[in-house]
């Protein structure tokens, strides 16, 4: 059996808690393409409440992940964009995209693999 404070030696376990819900990986990988607005990500990132947004958002900037500016336009605009760090994640997420692909639609996918 494990012991909690080896858990909480596993860098794995530590990347986890670091990145957080599974809201924070969609954000991410929207961000990857570009920087967005706050409406602009709750559009994109179907299902997802304003709130959780939010504070999905700020625990993102917290951590370093992500960039919250400031845009002076004719009315004020913010834009989320990854921090050197968020960009990291590229190579991470797109694996568990290609993972996601071969192993993760469904039960009768999965069973076929050796």
């Amino acid at each position: 059996m494990i012991k909690h404070a080896e858990l909480d030696k596993c860098p794995i376990v530590s990347a986890i808690r670091e990145i957080g819900s599974e809201w924070n990986l969609i954000i991410i990988r929207y961000l990857m393409t570009r920087s967005m607005g706050f409406n602009e990500l709750l559009r994109v990132a179907k299902g997802i409440s304003s709130k959780t947004l939010s504070n999905n958002l700020k625990t993102l900037v917290n951590r370093g992940i992500i960039k919250r500016e400031v845009v002076a336009t004719q009315s004020i605009n913010v834009s989320y964009s990854l921090t050197e760090k968020g960009m990291a994640l590229k190579e991470v997420i797109d694996l568990l995209g290609k993972w996601g692909n071969e192993w993760a639609s469904g039960p009768e996918k999965s069973d076929q693999k050796p």
